[in-house]
């Protein structure tokens, strides 16, 4: 028993190091993309990171303040978001990425790549979105965007897709006055050039995974996903194909649950902590309609 333990912390110690890896590479290729590319040509993205590019274009030459202090300023609101509506483990990861990014940012030179206005929409875009992309697979955001979509979409009955895409439509008009609409054009095409590397890097574009759990531990998981995550979840009556001692009958109990792709980090551990030989399948999903899709607040 003692011995199972202790491979188990081991494991969540690996996983955890795994984890930290890809924030900090992500962290990096972040900073090589904002600094290499976007400002010394003075583009911006779009969510939290836009506004503070935009921000730092409006008012550097008459303040001096760094870039650095508006990401963290900006995100300071949807760090504590992201507290109340994912967890206190996720908003941790997060504030210790962001101060990394807004540390770098400040403290490390990049040279100008290049002055080619497609390129630095198109590589700029890339890096950064796959900065953003890794910090996703290890549990954070360096962007508060996405926390703020997950939370209006709770409230309201546009989904995350619609949230973000208004969002980042008012913050490209804003840049069209500020920057001029050649440099707010090449600024959008950083925006999806962005957008669609983060979607490649975490493996889909959907905003919601479906994932099935076969388990000897349904019960405990079932109660774990609804208590601790807020989500429904589908239980499927099923019969087991081979022969286990894990299992003490033929029938077993399947669960289902849609959960977004940022609360995926957290159902697996969840699944981990009750029964790490769980048999797992994530799928995408294009969309949904009806059920418990929107989770109830946590207490």
């Amino acid at each position: 028993m003692k011995a199972t333990r202790r491979s188990r912390q081991r494991l969540k110690r690996k996983i955890d190091a795994g984890k930290a890896a890809l924030i900090l590479i992500g962290v990096g290729l972040a900073c090589f993309g904002l600094k290499g590319f976007l400002l010394p040509n003075h583009f911006i993205d779009g969510g939290i990171t836009g506004i503070s590019l935009l921000t730092y274009q409006l008012t550097y030459k008459s303040t001096g303040i760094p870039v650095s202090f508006w990401l963290v300023l900006f995100n300071i609101p949807f760090i504590i978001l992201g507290a109340k509506q994912i967890g206190r483990r996720f908003a941790i990861g997060t504030s210790i990425a962001i101060l990394v990014l807004a540390a770098m940012i400040f403290l490390v030179d990049f040279p100008q790549i290049t002055d080619d206005k497609v390129l630095t929409a198109i590589f700029g875009g890339f890096f950064l979105g796959a900065g953003i992309g890794l910090a996703i697979r290890g549990g954070c955001v360096i962007d508060g965007t996405e926390i703020l979509a997950v939370y209006l979409n709770r409230k309201s009955i546009l989904s995350m897709g619609d949230i973000i895409l208004l969002i980042n439509v008012i913050i490209f008009l804003l840049a069209a006055f500020v920057l001029g609409i050649e440099n707010a054009l090449y600024s959008i095409l950083t925006y999806l050039s962005a957008s669609k590397t983060v979607d490649f890097i975490i493996q889909g574009i959907e905003e919601y995974t479906g994932v099935t759990i076969v388990s000897a531990k349904s019960a405990q998981i079932r109660e774990a996903i609804t208590k601790n995550l807020g989500r429904g979840v589908t239980v499927y009556k099923g019969e087991r194909g081979f022969e286990s001692a894990q299992f003490k009958s033929k029938d077993i109990d399947i669960i289902f649950t849609v959960v977004t792709r940022l609360e995926v980090s957290k159902l697996k551990q969840e699944i981990d902590q009750i029964d790490h030989k769980a048999f797992i399948v994530m799928s995408t999903i294009s969309d949904t309609k009806g059920g418990i899709i929107k989770p109830r607040p946590l207490h």
